[in-house]
Order: C-alpha cells, then sequence, then structure tokens
C-alpha cells in the first residue's frame, strides 16, 4: 500500500524518518526506518535516506507491504448510529473500542462493524482503514464521521485541515481550575524520550490548539468543555496534563494510579459539526456522556455548578 503526503511549510526541515514517524502513527520509527533502508520511501519520485530533509512541496512516499493472508472482516458489532445518508454515517464509538485495524486489534473495531453494517466506504485510506476521516482514541467515547465513498472523503478531510469541523469534548480534570476559560496554545510532537507518547516540544512538533470552559467543579477536580482548533494526536489529554491538570483516569499522561475504577481516560466527544460534503448543509450532533462517566460525576461533591455558556 502507498502512502503518500505533501510536505507543508510547518513540516519543512524534518527529517523523511521523523515526518514520516507523525504522518503515520501506526508505524513505529524504527519500522519505517526499515522501509526507508529497503528503499520504500521517496522524496519526488527518488529514493531518499532517513536523515533526508524536507522542503515545502516535496511529495513523500512511502510503500508499506501488504500484511500477509489479512483481510479486515465485516463484523456484526453493535452501532450506535445517530445520522447515515448515502455520503456519511455518524456514529457515537463506546469506550474501549478502536476505531481500526491495526498490529494486535485486527477484531472487533469500529472498522469491521461499519464494514458489516454500510458495505460501502471509501477507499482512500485502503484496507485497513476505510472510510476513516478522523479517529478517537480507544477509551475516548463519542461522535465520529465516517465517510461512504471516496468524494465524500475528500471533502470531510478538507474540512478537518481547514479547521471548520467543530468538535467539542467533555473531560474530568484532576485538580481546580481557577479560571472560567481559557486556550492551550502549544505546540505537540513525538516525546523524544518515548516514542508512544506525544508531548509538548518545540523541536519537530506541530502548531495545537485547544480552548476549554469550566461546566462544575468538585472537590479535588473540574469538569470541563474543550474545542480543538487543531487535531493532533493526544491533544487534550497532552495539553491538560501540560498545564497541570490531567484528565481523569488517563494512563499515559495522567497519573500511575487508578481513579474512580475508570478503565481509561474520563474523555468524550460530546459535540461534531460539519458541511455535508454533497449538500453543504450544516449538520450538528451532541451524545450524552456514557453512563460509566455520568456515574462518576454523580457520585461527586459539587463546589460549585456553572451554566453553560458562563
Amino acid at each position: 500500500m502507498e502512502n503518500s503526503f505533501t510536505v507543508d511549510d510547518e513540516d519543512a526541515g524534518k527529517r523523511l524518518d521523523v515526518y514520516l514517524a507523525e504522518q503515520v502513527d501506526e508505524l513505529t520509527r524504527s519500522y519505517i526506518q526499515k522501509l526507508i533502508s529497503e528503499r520504500m520511501a521517496t522524496v519526488n519520485s527518488q529514493p531518499a535516506r532517513a536523515n533526508c530533509r524536507l522542503k515545502p512541496g516535496d511529495l513523500v512516499c512511502l510503500q508499506t507491504p501488504e500484511l500477509e493472508a489479512l483481510e479486515v472482516v465485516a463484523e456484526p458489532v453493535a452501532l450506535d448510529i445517530y445520522y447515515e445518508d448515502a455520503d456519511v454515517v455518524v456514529v457515537n464509538k463506546p469506550r474501549g473500542m478502536v476505531v481500526h485495524p491495526a498490529e494486535g486489534n485486527y477484531s472487533g473495531t469500529l472498522v469491521n462493524a461499519l464494514l458489516y453494517h454500510c458495505r460501502d466506504l471509501s477507499g482512500i485510506n485502503g484496507v485497513m482503514r476505510p472510510g476513516i476521516v478522523h479517529r478517537l482514541d480507544k477509551d475516548t467515547s463519542g461522535l465520529l464521521v465516517a465517510a461512504k465513498n471516496d468524494a465524500a472523503h475528500a471533502s470531510l478531510a478538507q474540512q478537518f485541515k481547514d479547521r471548520q469541523v467543530n468538535r467539542r469534548y467533555l473531560a474530568l480534570v484532576h485538580g481546580r481550575v481557577k479560571e472560567k476559560a481559557g486556550e492551550v496554545d502549544a505546540p505537540i510532537g513525538r516525546d523524544p524520550r518515548d516514542r508512544q507518547r506525544m508531548a509538548v516540544v518545540q523541536k519537530n512538533s506541530k502548531q495545537a490548539v485547544t480552548t476549554y470552559r469550566v461546566l462544575g467543579r468538585y472537590h479535588g477536580y473540574t469538569y470541563l468543555e474543550l474545542k480543538l482548533k487543531t487535531g493532533r494526536t493526544h491533544q487534550i489529554r497532552v495539553h491538560m496534563s501540560f498545564i497541570g491538570y490531567p484528565v481523569v483516569g488517563d494512563p499515559k499522561y495522567g497519573p500511575a494510579r487508578a481513579h474512580f475504577n475508570l478503565h481509561g481516560q474520563f474523555l468524550h466527544a460530546g459535540l461534531l459539526g460539519f458541511s455535508h460534503p454533497r449538500s453543504g448543509r450544516y449538520l450538528e450532533f451532541k451524545a450524552p456522556l456514557p453512563k460509566v462517566l455520568q456515574d462518576v460525576l454523580d457520585h461527586l461533591t459539587p463546589e460549585e455548578a456553572c451554566e453553560p455558556g458562563e
């Protein structure tokens, strides 16, 4: 399978292996370096070395070998569908569900379920990620839109790139956030000390902006609504940890001990809005907190409540 990318101004000067590790995050950097050494990566149609420095407008291609005897199987997994037509399907993804198959997770993913339900999904992202325009972490619940044809996929992808998609999340974080609202503007890239983590770093990073407002305060915790202005990997989790208010239950960026018997972070994609790829009509959907997260809130002691929009 071939992955193709055009280098933008933000990525100019990056090493080829670093750039590809950021673009194809399901592959490790060491595996990408192996592919590069096997001349599976090109820059402007020419094989390149891992340390090749990229320029704006460069066309980068990476050939990844097809997995042997592997296909994504349609599975009759229940879906919570909020909207569907000939072009798109909007689902409320449960906590614990992986979005698309990858090493170690070839069954029970959202893609397996969508293939059974839809049969027709866009092929732009290849056999392992049909229809997938954006993703949610395994333990983040909430709304996600998938494309059922290539034209819809291209339209939605452009809206995400142009920051025209409205995405709002609900999160419970550690500590008392004093301000009623705020913004975190801090670049995110791979953690140089741990390639499985993201971090706020100045080198080999991309701009990341998250806004937040307080919905409620509890003894030791704050309930927030957050809005993404950019869409970096683990953005909310990284930003909240960076400013000292890690998301409750986050095993990667929060305290090591478990909280409220949660398996994964208290983070829910509660609102999704976008322009329909065919009609241009603005569509917006809201999904309430799943019961396991609502139960956590219900058992906390309120310090004060804030009305939405306050």
